[in-house]
């Protein structure tokens, strides 16, 4: 069979076959949209190349981001071809500079027999080195350790490089990290990010290997080309050389994994390094409606940093985007129940929805209504909120007020954080409490005495307990993760924890809602008035129930319930209906990308992300005023709205600019609306420009004889208190 005339080739569209039977021997980049099948055009240009005998399976390198699309391409071009690509190579780049590796050890100057280790041996290896040389230091921990090493593997960077070497503040760190490679030199053993390092540094210093390589591959296809890091892309300028063509496929939109180190730049440099004279664009989406197509290419529009391409459908035009703005957050999660249910009444599947938003500790009040309204779900990419890590410490804290002989709770926080309370010293105070037969809490006292650190935590839990009966409950959880040292531990360690300390603060706001909804509930029966330790009593009840109903939930393993992640955990998935919740500035953009244009850039390719996992159904939803660290603060709507056109949009709630907003702490009844002084200088709401700060939305005002005392959220740089007349404000 002609191959021009097969099945395969005549299935594709004009942009699709164009791409699949471009010259073998000019490299190509391939910008393929969300839903514009990119998988499909990889995997017909390696059967077309074969096909044709434009190639042998030998001389064919496919660079995929998972194993299972290795597999899956592979076994698909096997199903068609009816001879063996057994000799093709397909795999993740980790696997392939494995197979390298193995193969040119002694090169590599590795053992043949060489180990590779996973990022919990990793671990392991790394907690047993600072266990072994605790006497150099013991303030840094096993991540911390961890994130410095392969971090600066992923920059080419040895412990011996004059880059780190120059950096006195990195001393402790590289003199570990040290330690590890010669450990692992030792040892045999090789983690995952050495592995592309290693082969990298292998095909540098051998220039007969690099040509061999050169030589043997002449098709070189990658995948998902926009997440490549710096490293991968060495890699592959030294395995095509001059010698090979390449096949990138990729889509500088969706390029959203900065944080793990992938460089968009990477496309364009891919364009210049690589004399790229035309690239294809595949703009045919075969997922989603015009409508929503319309949207994202709107949205990221926006962007200045793109190649550019526009997305068109073959659905219909569809429904138009449907954006509902409430008062609250508990608010916005009722209008989203109750949408959920209206689809599942006409025949959608739960697992057909998916609830989205920007991070993790945004889930916990949607959970809640799930849960409350009988609806299986599931989070992915997370754990529900009840069951991660810092929220449990809370907890334990939180129980340690109300019982402080509580041992399960004063185990789990007598040394987290770290507050120098050893392994030893904790089993002598086991010790002391099995031969006397009482709690841990009343051997402490006996024990702070002799011991400075046993003092500093018990005086932790003594002076937090005194507050119990001074401070409102919100404020006495705010107090507690503050006092206990579990916010500046977060703060303080190396890498991205900023979820964690919104997770905390996202405790302090369920507070709030908690007060609301179900304390007079649980204590309608009780003739007395409800104090501040009846009510931790039972928010702690609540949250135990929740946890362990919706661990049962899980247990039973219902097959349609509504999914739940991240924008970053929806990557590549596809849905009936999308609800994307709190849409707002500081939430959706982040408040660090608010004054940091590439941030800002990466917010709206995610935003795109998001939007284009909408096949049918789009929902956006944002709030006028949601508890931030134990405030309720004004949201400003995300410019991402208003980046939407608005004959895309059917406005649900009354299309409104001047939200209500009320001071911190108070109810609604205090609100006032934004433009109750239309002449006033300083609105709530009102987004300003600071130079030192950059930009910022005002959530308080208070007038002064001649000026205004302004609460301004400057995102990264947190809330900031300014006398109007002194602050050289811009309004913007």
């Amino acid at each position: 069979m002609n191959p021009i005339e097969s099945p395969l080739l005549q299935s594709l569209n004009p942009e699709q076959l164009a791409a699949v039977t471009y010259p073998n021997n000019q490299s190509l980049l391939v910008l393929a949209g969300a839903g514009s099948g990119k998988t499909r055009v990889l995997t017909s240009r390696i059967i077309w190349l074969l096909a044709t005998k434009q190639s042998l399976p030998q001389n064919i390198l496919a660079v995929t981001f998972t194993n299972k699309a290795a597999k899956e391409m592979r076994s698909r071009i096997q199903g068609i071809l009816p001879y063996s690509i057994q000799d093709m190579w397909v795999g993740t780049f980790h696997s392939l500079c494995h197979r390298i590796l193995r193969r040119y050890h002694e090169i590599a100057q590795l053992q043949k027999n060489f180990q590779i280790i996973d990022t919990q041996d990793q671990l392991s290896i790394i907690k047993r080195i600072l266990k072994n040389n605790s006497t150099i230091d013991n303030s840094i921990t096993p991540k911390d350790l961890v994130n410095y090493i392969n971090n600066n593997k992923e920059q080419g960077y040895r412990s011996i490089n004059p880059v780190l070497m120059t950096h006195h503040q990195y001393d402790l760190l590289n003199s570990y990290y040290a330690i590890y490679e010669q450990t692992c030199h030792r040892e045999n053993l090789v983690d995952f990010t050495e592995l592309l390092l290693r082969c990298v540094e292998t095909l540098q210093n051998s220039t007969l290997l690099q040509e061999s390589l050169q030589r043997r591959f002449q098709h070189i296809l990658v995948d998902e080309f926009q997440d490549t890091n710096n490293l991968q892309y060495q890699w592959l300028k030294l395995i095509t050389g001059n010698h090979a063509s390449i096949f990138a496929v990729g889509d500088d939109d969706q390029s959203i994994y900065s944080f793990r180190g992938a460089n968009v730049k990477n496309m364009q440099y891919l364009i210049q390094d690589f004399k790229i004279i035309q690239s294809i664009k595949l703009e045919q989406n075969y997922r989603s409606t015009q409508t929503i197509l319309d949207a994202a290419n709107e949205l990221i529009a926006h962007n200045t940093d793109r190649i550019g391409k526009k997305l068109r459908s073959v659905q219909k035009q569809g429904e138009l985007i449907k954006y509902n703005r409430t008062y609250s957050e508990l608010e916005e999660s009722q209008f989203v129940l109750e949408e959920i249910k209206s689809h599942h009444r006409n025949g959608e599947s739960y697992s057909s929805m998916a609830i989205l938003y920007r991070n993790n500790a945004q889930s916990r009040i949607i959970e809640q209504s799930l849960f409350n309204a009988g609806i299986p779900y599931k989070v992915y990419g997370g754990l529900r909120f009840y069951e991660r890590e810092e929220i449990k410490h809370a907890l334990a804290y939180l129980r340690l007020l109300v019982n402080p002989e509580d041992d399960h709770s004063l185990l789990r926080v007598i040394n987290f954080p770290n507050r120098g309370i050893g392994h030893k010293s904790i089993e002598n105070l086991q010790t002391k409490a099995a031969e006397i037969q009482d709690s841990l809490w009343n051997v402490l006292l006996q024990e702070k005495s002799k011991n400075k650190n046993i003092a500093s935590f018990y005086h932790i839990i003594c002076d937090l307990r005194e507050q119990i009966d001074q401070l409102s409950f919100s404020d006495l959880i705010n107090e507690l993760i503050h006092k206990s040292g579990l916010i500046q531990y977060y703060q303080q360690k190396k890498g991205d924890f900023q979820n964690k300390i919104d997770n905390l603060h996202e405790l302090v706001n369920a507070t709030y809602t908690f007060d609301d909804q179900d304390i007079e509930q649980i204590f309608s029966d009780t003739p007395q008035a409800i104090s501040v330790k009846d009510k931790i009593t039972a928010f702690l009840s609540n949250a135990s129930l929740e946890a362990g109903e919706r661990n049962s939930q899980s247990s039973n393993d219902p097959s349609d319930y509504v999914q739940l992640m991240t924008v970053h955990s929806a990557k590549g998935l596809e849905f009936d209906t999308v609800f994307l919740i709190a849409m707002e500035e500081g939430l959706f953009p982040s408040g660090y990308s608010l004054n940091h244009h590439d941030s800002l850039e990466e917010e709206r390719r995610l935003m795109y992300v998001a939007t284009t996992r909408a096949k049918k159904n789009l929902y956006l939803s944002s709030v006028y005023e949601r508890y931030h660290q134990g405030r309720k603060n004004i949201a400003l709507q995300s410019r991402f709205i208003n980046e939407i056109p608005e004959h895309l949009i059917h406005h649900l709630s009354a299309k409104d600019n001047t939200p209500l907003v009320s001071t911190p702490l108070q109810g609604r009844k205090n609100n006032v609306s934004l433009t109750d002084k239309e002449n006033e200088p300083y609105t709530l709401g009102m987004m300003v420009k600071h130079p030192s700060f950059g930009v910022g939305v005002i959530i308080n005002r208070q007038k002064k004889s001649h000026s205004y005392v302004l609460t301004i959220n400057f995102g990264q740089y947190g809330l900031k208190i300014l006398d109007s007349s002194l602050a050289k404000l811009e309004a913007i």
